[in-house]
């Protein structure tokens, strides 16, 4: 039984670091109503100057959506804790609607905390959520497994939801509950008078998680439930630790002789370290692509093993790969690069460069540089890396079309007139689970991407499961 006690939200929250306040998503069912008042209760207390807003997303998928936001607000206002409803307007789609309003629920807290100036959204999933999507994670790799022998995540996936995930490189999204057992969570809610709603598309059997989630009760779904989350530990432990190994690989092996390409010393290949050597790989192939998937842990072996067994150019991941003595070397592609387009302020582009508009107002039409001004502009740069191989790289890189159009010199890239390119690390922009943030930091420094913000956790004991990620 869950301690309704003031120890109890220390003990879930006093991990967190809520200086710039915090955004509490509140759906207005059990879990989020009880983080709610376990927030209020921990920053009454510790913290009395910190902000915290409670958001209601109303999705507008169901009639009395918009009556529980309002309960939300009635509860906040009761509790003296400043509360907004979003809407998540426009078009439905018809097919994988749960993920979209997932990926719309998360980018309207966003935009509130952002607004806010708070760099921290809290979430209420609990240990019951963690269980639900390793289980499910469990069944599909099983899937790939039979049909395909190697699956795209190698077990990545089985680690569940982070403790933490930085969104948009931006944002810090927390979940504090994932220890937390929901039936307690509705015991804490009875002792403290407060209700709440339940969902009826929860117990909705069309979709995967309300079936598996009817499977796991009883004795026996408790057991799966207990299973579930020592192997997500099992695995998170597995997955930050291969990623520490994969960011030491890269600031061993890996620089960037110019924009947009890659060198990895050959001596990667015999280094001993072939597990780490070939995430880091797939790493940096879905970085150079611009990519937002790792190619799989198939694929990435087999190129790996290509490589021990000597020279090669192949393509992985929209990256080209070139072996040569001068070293190995990825770039981006030119195949299926984007067509001359306007490109508004703050749009990632390729998936690999965030455009900043100097102007700042309407949009700027931004092509490819293009290998005649790439040639130019490579002549005389780099010092033992192949100047084709410079030119190639550059040639893949954004330059506003009104420069490309002037004849004579080549456009002063990347200072380009109108806007400024920045890198990202393609796999990890969206979502960064704290799991990664080692290969992340790596890869960041690496191609020059702005640096990870720091996890929003106080306090040296926390720092101690954050120093080396």
């Amino acid at each position: 039984m869950l301690d309704p006690e003031p120890d109890l939200s220390t003990r879930l929250l006093s991990h967190i670091d809520f200086t710039s306040g915090a955004v509490a998503a509140v759906s207005g069912g059990s879990d989020s109503t009880a983080l709610l008042l376990l927030l209020k209760q921990y920053l009454d207390r510790t913290a009395p100057s910190a902000r915290l807003l409670a958001v209601t997303v109303d999705h507008g998928l169901r009639q009395d959506s918009a009556a529980e936001a309002q309960a939300v607000a009635r509860l906040c206002a009761e509790r003296g804790i400043a509360h907004r409803t979003l809407v998540w307007s426009g078009r439905k789609p018809s097919t994988g609607l749960p993920a979209a309003a997932r990926e719309a629920r998360y980018r309207l807290l966003a935009k509130v905390a952002r607004g806010e100036g708070m760099g921290l959204i809290v979430t209420g999933h609990t240990a019951d959520d963690q269980a639900e999507t390793v289980l499910m994670r469990e069944t599909r790799e099983e899937g790939v497994g039979r049909n395909k022998g190697s699956g795209r995540e190698e077990g990545r996936g089985l680690a569940g939801m982070a403790p933490a995930t930085l969104h948009d490189w931006r944002e810090w999204i927390v979940r504090p509950l994932l220890g937390t057992r929901r039936a307690a969570l509705r015991d804490f809610l009875r002792r403290q008078n407060v209700g709440w709603a339940d969902d009826p598309t929860n117990a909705d059997e069309t979709y995967e998680r309300p079936r598996l989630r009817a499977a796991l009760e009883g004795d026996a779904g408790a057991q799966r439930v207990d299973g579930a989350l020592a192997l997500a530990a099992r695995a998170a432990l597995d997955r930050t630790q291969l990623g520490l190994a994969a960011a030491e690989v890269i600031l061993r092996f890996a620089r960037q002789p110019a924009t947009g390409l890659i060198r990895l010393d050959p001596a990667l290949l015999r280094a001993g370290e072939d597990r780490a050597a070939v995430y880091a790989l797939r790493i940096l192939l879905a970085t150079s692509g611009g990519v937002a998937y790792l190619p799989d842990k198939a694929r990435g072996e087999a190129l790996f093993g290509r490589l021990k067994a000597g020279f090669l150019c192949a393509t992985l991941s929209r990256t080209v790969v070139d072996f040569r003595r001068a070293g190995i070397f990825l770039r981006r592609e030119m195949r299926g690069l984007p067509p001359a387009a306007a490109v508004l302020d703050a749009a990632i582009w390729d998936g690999r460069r965030q455009i900043t508009l100097n102007d700042g107002n309407g949009a700027l039409l931004i092509a490819p540089l293009g290998a005649a001004a790439a040639k130019r502009l490579a002549t005389g740069k780099g010092d033992t890396t192949p100047q084709s191989l410079i030119s190639a790289a550059l040639a893949a890189e954004p330059a506003a079309r009104q420069a490309l159009e002037k004849p004579g010199s080549a456009p002063d890239w990347p200072a380009s007139p109108g806007f400024e390119a920045r890198p990202v690390v393609a796999p990890f922009a969206r979502f960064l689970p704290s799991f990664d943030l080692a290969p992340a930091r790596a890869a960041a420094s690496l191609v020059g991407a702005p640096p990870v913000p720091a996890p929003p956790f106080a306090g040296h004991s926390a720092g101690r499961s954050w120093a080396k990620a």
